[in-house]
């Protein structure tokens, strides 16, 4: 009964309160963009590293407006409180995992790209290992043939958290490095290249590798 009531307080203040100081912590920072020409106009699948997650939302906006798209985040509770803050930047939430009932998930991913949408996905989350890459991405860019678009921020002065992922929170009034990479298919590569490709995008992207 406490755990239930504790959940529900979180759940009601954890969103606001956590969109409220990404904005915080964006809006003082000094930001340094590095975006290619070349990006594609039809849906494309954003992949990035679930440690640098936090001013995803900003680089997105930034390069694609007010596109829509769905984010794929696990049906934890944890994830749960991430729907809920992303759902105050317009971003839609799938729930569930590609590890675990991979089959439904990833339909409901093909769906939103078919429909329109672009679709969100950090390859090594939920639960890691950090930087590691499962298969869930490989299968959904194979199945539409859609481009992957990687993404990655770094900071000048941050706070690391000792989490799986290495949580990077960049400190107020730091200098910001938000960058997209250029798109990439997977075009009959079999899965390990495919997931080999994926994670050597990501870490030539990140400064956070």
């Amino acid at each position: 009964m406490k755990k239930q009531l504790l959940r529900r307080l979180a759940i009601m203040l954890v969103p606001p309160l956590g969109a409220l100081l990404m904005r915080i912590i964006f809006f003082s920072c000094k930001k340094i963009y590095n975006i290619p020409d070349n990006l594609p106009k039809e849906p494309f699948i954003v992949a990035f590293w679930h440690g640098e997650l936090l001013m995803q939302p900003f680089l997105y906006k930034k390069f694609r407006g007010d596109h829509p798209i769905a984010v794929m985040i696990s049906e934890h509770f944890d994830g749960e409180l991430i729907a809920k803050t992303i759902g105050s930047f317009g971003f839609e939430a799938i729930r569930g995992s590609t590890k675990k009932g991979g089959a439904k998930v990833l339909i409901q991913a093909l769906k939103k790209l078919k429909s329109g949408s672009d679709v969100a996905i950090t390859p090594d989350g939920p639960r890691g290992p950090r930087h590691s890459v499962a298969p869930g991405i490989t299968v959904l860019s194979q199945k539409s043939d859609a481009y992957i678009v990687p993404l990655s921020y770094s900071a000048s002065k941050y706070w690391q958290l000792r989490s799986w992922d290495r949580f990077i929170i960049p400190k107020p009034f730091s200098t910001l490095v938000l960058k997209v990479g250029e798109p990439f298919k997977l075009t009959r590569m079999d899965e390990e290249h495919a997931r080999q490709e994926v994670k050597r995008r990501l870490e030539a992207l990140s400064d956070n590798a």
